[in-house]
């Protein structure tokens, strides 16, 4: 395979696997707690904190504190941005045409 990019609409940040997992997990709500997000990737926190960087990074998703469930640590709640949303909607739809039948 080339470095030359491929026009097929696939999103190479969203495409790999847990990253595909915590958007499609995303796109099913308003905002999922971090701790929900690692559990359904069936990542470590220092993973999944990686994987939400990226993501991040890419302006796909925000993350923001919110009240702690006793002592400890507040809860990281995850969401999907405007521009998140329309980077999965435009990914699924491709591998939808891929899988299409001829």
């Amino acid at each position: 395979m080339t470095e030359e990019s491929i026009d097929d609409g696939l999103d190479p940040l969203i495409h790999e696997i847990v990253r595909l997992r915590i958007c499609a997990t995303l796109a099913a709500t308003t905002a999922v707690e971090a701790k929900t997000l690692k559990e359904v990737a069936g990542i470590s926190d220092s993973a999944l904190s990686k994987h939400l960087r990226r993501l991040t990074d890419a302006g796909y998703v925000s993350q923001a504190l919110g009240a702690s469930r006793g002592p400890g640590r507040p809860r990281t709640w995850v969401s999907l941005t405007a521009r998140g949303h329309t980077a999965y909607a435009q990914h699924v739809a491709a591998l939808q045409r891929l899988t299409r039948k001829p």
